[in-house]
């Protein structure tokens, strides 16, 4: 294996030495760098011609912190200095801290995680307005192990700090200013001589010598700050209660006010250690890798084509999903006409992208100028004159087959030969959508997530005919629109909702057999899903819901389960949140209420389809539940890997994190499955099986792979370790 990243040393006629660290793309510490900015820092403190040392890194990034790659190596204690804390008290703290001659971090760009930490270490940090610095590391499962539990506080006082590495929040320069982590911004271009001078200030005492492990002027007394670690843990367990360490931060933070910021070092250390070997961070980083592989297409991004620019985009169909994709493209610079079928119809749409706008506006993530210049990219028309400069179009209508049939062979007679032809569909087979064309490799599938201009998942679906050239310009476009592209084949439902019906089927066949509505939902909430299977019938609404079930029904019949529970309550006039009652009941305010009224419908729909209540069910624990609704899931996500419809087991997990809300902490769907095991779900589904039909029935390659005892995802894992 290579060098990963370096450092390089100019000592300038004025006496300072500037180290700057090289490591593209984003100049992360790997051991090699870290340890290359050990060797030039003794060199700089050995050599008489040295006064006083700027850090900064080569183009234009300081550092975006502590190399992902590294942590495995770590995990197997293979760190290459064994000695507790090296890094962080030998080389951050005694050696650089602690060191004869000043230092200052001239920052650009990002200063993140382990890069910040780096800074934090210097007697002085220099920032350009618009860098960002934070420390982002309970994202990824893990806390700041570099000292930065213990020397954020000492700069920017206790809730400032515990905000910035409780929520991963980073801040720009000029923030950084006012709360106390920089001390200076200057403009790009004065960066380094503005660094540079304030290093030879502190060298001859012009200016402060600090070091910021042993301020204590914004810490709060004891027991104030007591008082403030205690509000932090009441709302860490509120806003993450599966999760153990945002609070392993708090007292790791909590240590070195108490104790000394030398035992805090110690402390965070030893958490640091526990944390990386933690399923938690297992799976966050999992998470992290995967999502940056889906932009990694084997036989498609490995052919050395170069994306072609989308000027244009037209969008049919201006309702929610249509507005919303329209929001997100104009948001990013796109322009944009929409389509509709009459005047009422095309000024509501325009009317929700508007709105759209309108709420970022409200929240201050956007101003009035800003608003106005985004909103003038957007163009409503009636017809199809105006498509004729057009470069891609994505149908957005309503799912109808024989609709979206007329519309494709009518856009290929007004679109440019060059136009890419996408269609929204989120479950109908693309082959069936362009059957009247002939332009079957310009057809895709760009399937947004509801709503559209909010959620991060774009799954883009080719077709045995789609060319490489239209799947490389979409994975462009996704990038531009700040979505995680993955892609998938061309089947019923594609890889997201095909591998999650199971999710509201098996929810539906517990409770014909007996088991609680809200029960159900509670355990998968709990589990750590934004929401159980019935409320989100109750949110996407009961004609979607049972028009994409029928779907499955038709595609799938081996392996679905029909109720009537939903039909029944549709001809009461209940159809989700939309009309107020649902599975709940809800308020003015969208608040929802568990509906006993539902046991009625429940009752009724048994009767209908003859299912017999099985008392087993009443016993259920939770994590009984769990496996029952998710192992089907499981089992369905093989056979999408099976088919080929996904590349790789990791973008089925990237696809149930940003697609359906799986918790990320749970590494995604198969990784999860495989945390488990593919013999204990093969074997819990074979017993189901017999109790409740086909429905349960484990698939070829689950069965295969129990019989193996191989992982589910595997060739992945070898794979993603080779990226």
């Amino acid at each position: 294996m290579g060098s990963k990243g370096t450092t390089r040393m100019e000592v300038g006629a004025d006496g300072v030495a500037v180290i700057t660290i090289v490591h593209p793309p984003v100049n992360s510490l790997s051991f090699d760098v870290l340890f290359s900015l050990q060797d030039k820092y003794e060199e700089a403190l050995r050599r008489d011609d040295v006064k006083a040392i700027v850090l900064t890194g080569a183009g234009g990034k300081f550092s975006g912190g502590f190399d992902i790659t590294a942590f495995s190596s770590i995990r197997e204690g293979k760190d290459p200095q064994a000695k507790p804390g090296y890094i962080s008290i030998d080389v951050f703290s005694d050696k650089f801290e602690a060191a004869r001659k000043p230092s200052v971090a001239a920052i650009d760009g990002l200063a993140l995680g382990g890069g910040l930490e780096l800074a934090m270490a210097c007697h002085a940090r220099i920032s350009t307005p618009n860098a960002q610095l934070g420390l982002p590391e309970l994202q990824l499962g893990i806390l700041p192990g570099f000292g930065g539990t213990q020397r954020l506080p000492r700069l920017v006082g206790l809730t400032k700090a515990l905000e910035m590495m409780l929520l991963s929040k980073p801040i720009k320069g000029n923030e950084a200013l006012a709360s106390g982590l920089v001390d200076e911004v200057a403009a790009p271009g004065a960066l380094l001589m503005t660094a540079k001078r304030w290093a030879l200030d502190i060298a001859e005492r012009k200016k402060p010598w600090v070091i910021t492990l042993y301020r204590t002027d914004k810490i709060e007394p004891l027991g104030e700050a007591r008082e403030i670690l205690k509000f932090a843990r009441v709302q860490a367990k509120k806003q993450a209660p599966n999760l153990h360490h945002p609070l392993v931060t708090i007292d790791v933070i909590e240590a070195g006010i108490v104790s000394g910021p030398r035992a805090g070092l110690m402390k965070e250390y030893e958490a640091s250690q526990q944390l990386i070997a933690s399923d938690t961070s297992r799976g966050l980083m999992h998470v992290f890798l995967s999502q940056r592989a889906t932009s990694k297409v084997p036989g498609i991004t490995d052919l050395g084509l170069k994306p072609r620019k989308i000027k244009k985009v037209a969008i049919l169909g201006g309702g929610l999903m249509g507005s919303g994709i329209a929001t997100a493209l104009i948001l990013s610079n796109i322009p944009v006409l929409l389509k509709e079928v009459n005047e009422k119809f095309l000024e509501g749409g325009m009317g929700r992208v508007r709105a759209n706008l309108q709420s970022r506006v409200k929240k201050g993530q956007m101003t009035q100028e800003k608003f106005d210049k985004t909103f003038s990219l957007l163009k409503g028309v009636l017809d199809y004159e105006s498509f004729k400069d057009v470069d891609m179009v994505i149908e957005a209508v309503i799912e109808n087959i024989s609709l979206k049939q007329q519309i494709f062979a009518d856009l290929e007679k007004y679109c440019p030969s060059h136009c890419i032809l996408a269609s929204n569909t989120s479950t109908i087979d693309l082959n069936l959508i362009g059957e009247r064309t002939k332009s079957h490799d310009r057809i895709v599938g760009a399937h947004f997530f509801s709503p559209a201009h909010v959620m991060p998942l774009l799954e883009i679906v080719r077709t045995a005919k789609t060319s490489p050239q239209i799947i490389v310009d979409l994975l462009d476009v996704g990038k531009k629109i700040r979505k995680t592209p993955v892609v998938v084949g061309n089947c019923t439902g594609f890889a997201v909702n095909r591998m999650f019906f199971p999710y509201s089927q098996s929810a539906f066949l517990l409770v014909d057999h007996g088991l609680d509505v809200f029960r159900i939902d509670r355990a998968i909430t709990k589990f750590g899903m934004p929401m159980g299977p019935f409320r989100l019938c109750d949110l996407v609404g009961f004609g979607v819901a049972m028009a994409t079930g029928q779907q499955f029904i038709l595609n799938f019949p081996d392996r679905t389960h029909k109720s009537a529970l939903m039909p029944l309550m549709v001809e009461d006039k209940r159809a989700g949140e939309t009309t107020r009652k649902g599975f709940y009941i809800y308020d003015d305010k969208r608040k929802a209420s568990p509906d006993p009224e539902i046991r009625k419908y429940i009752e009724k729909a048994r009767s209908i389809t003859g299912v017999s209540v099985d008392p087993k069910l009443m016993k259920l624990s939770d994590k009984d539940i769990i496996e029952m609704i998710f192992f089907p899931v499981v089992n369905e996500a093989c056979r999408v890997l099976a088919e080929g419809i996904a590349v790789k087991a990791s973008d089925l997990d990237i696809s149930s994190v940003m697609g359906m809300g799986f918790p990320p902490y749970r590494g995604g769907v198969m990784f999860w499955a495989d945390s488990l095991g593919s013999k204990y779900i093969c074997s819990r589904l074979e017993e189901w099986s017999k109790a409740y039909g086909g429905f349960f029935k484990p698939c070829d390659y689950l069965v295969e792979r129990a019989a193996r005892g191989a992982s589910l995802a595997a060739q992945d894992t070898q794979a993603m370790s080779r990226m």
